[in-house]
């Protein structure tokens, strides 16, 4: 299929009219837009895939042991995590909220990524050699950002693309808003990438918007937003993809933007500080668990002869290896205190330089032991 045959599948449709390659059980429903990736690429996005949901079980553990701080799980978004981001080129830029490991596993995950997560703010920075922008925590507020860096590469002739990834939370806050109008009068080569996993903390999507759905809002903006199964890599990958073309050769009458509503949900709690079970019930996870990302496409690469027992026996054990070894890299990394001090401001105001002056003080008196004991 032509790039601009697979433009006009992706995008001559309705907000609500959900595009989707494989169902629930791995089998093709739509042969024309099933894209034509090597079984390499399609072995080493189900490896990412593997490694995202053995890696969020492994930081939940860590962070119950207190071995890791409040963590975000991502399990059941693998599909759009990484279908998506195994779209881009490696020099696009990739901004992310706080729950797409697996966008940041796409990438080739730094030791550093962990060490973010144990309190150690160095840990962002290493984002940057792989085109990834700083974890952002505040809801929404990435979103202008990913929109300026992109305008500024349209600027500069760069063929280069933003995807900021946000949650259904994010399009009721300020910034969503701004972003979108931005991006749509700037004619900016930016994906919005909307991660619909149904709840926003404890609430429902229902009570997020009267929107019939995330995507529409798209259109009081002038641009295309697709609504897409989220849970389906493959869905994910060619919705990005045509998003990623036409982002940097738009039509005559279409602009650059491009917002993608992926519908998926999220299996665990909103964070490790959350208790879900006050606010949904189990038969409500388990409908979802039936369509889960990983089975579905393993099922696919069986049927096809991409995997067997053999190959997934030997992506476990890889997976499991590279776990360990990045997991004691981070643990083995020397903490100071100070540090938290570093990365608040260029210049620190004079409020912070009198709490760093009174931290090193305690630091003299009791020293570092005692400190991080204490922490």
């Amino acid at each position: 299929m032509s790039q601009d045959v697979l433009e006009d599948a992706v995008f001559d449709r309705e907000p609500d009219d959900r595009l989707q390659i494989l169902d629930a059980d791995g089998t093709v429903v739509a042969p024309a837009l099933e894209p034509d990736l090597e079984a390499e690429t399609l072995r080493s996005m189900y490896r990412d895939m593997r490694f995202s949901r053995r890696f969020d079980e492994r930081m939940i553990s860590l962070q119950r042991q207190g071995r890791l701080g409040t963590y975000a799980s991502l399990a059941g978004q693998e599909g759009s995590q990484i279908g998506s981001t195994y779209a881009l080129a490696e020099d696009d830029l990739l901004s992310f909220q706080y729950r797409e490991h697996g966008a940041v596993a796409a990438r080739g995950m730094p030791w550093e990524y962990l060490h973010y997560w144990m309190g150690h703010e160095e840990g962002n920075a290493a984002l940057a050699d792989i085109n990834v922008f700083p974890l952002n925590i505040s809801i929404g507020g990435h979103l202008p950002h990913a929109v300026g860096w992109s305008w500024a590469a349209k600027l500069n002739g760069d063929e280069r693309i933003s995807v900021v990834h946000f949650g259904d939370g994010s399009t009721s806050e300020g910034d969503f808003h701004e972003a979108m109008n931005f991006a749509g009068v700037f004619d900016t080569p930016t994906i919005f990438f909307c991660n619909n996993n149904q709840w926003a903390i404890s609430i429902p999507r229902e009570d997020q918007t009267a929107s019939a759905t995330i995507a529409q809002k798209a259109h009081a903006y002038g641009f295309d937003g697709i609504q897409v199964d989220g849970m389906d890599p493959l869905a994910s990958y060619v919705v990005t993809n045509a998003a990623r073309q036409r982002a940097l050769e738009p039509g005559d009458e279409q602009l650059r933007p491009t917002l993608i509503e992926a519908v998926q949900y999220r299996y665990g709690a909103h964070t490790t500080a959350d208790d879900p079970s006050v606010y949904r019930d189990d038969e409500e996870v388990d409908r979802w668990r039936a369509k889960d990302p990983i089975d579905r496409f393993e099922a696919y690469l069986r049927n096809n002869r991409v995997l067997d027992d053999e190959r997934i026996d030997a992506i476990e054990t890889e997976i499991d290896e590279a776990l360990a070894a990045l997991i004691d890299r981070a643990e083995a990394g020397e903490r100071d205190p100070l540090e938290m001090f570093e990365y608040t401001y260029d210049e620190p105001t004079p409020r912070l330089e009198e709490q760093r002056a009174d931290l090193e003080t305690l630091r003299d008196t009791h020293g570092d032991d005692e400190l991080l004991d204490y922490e």
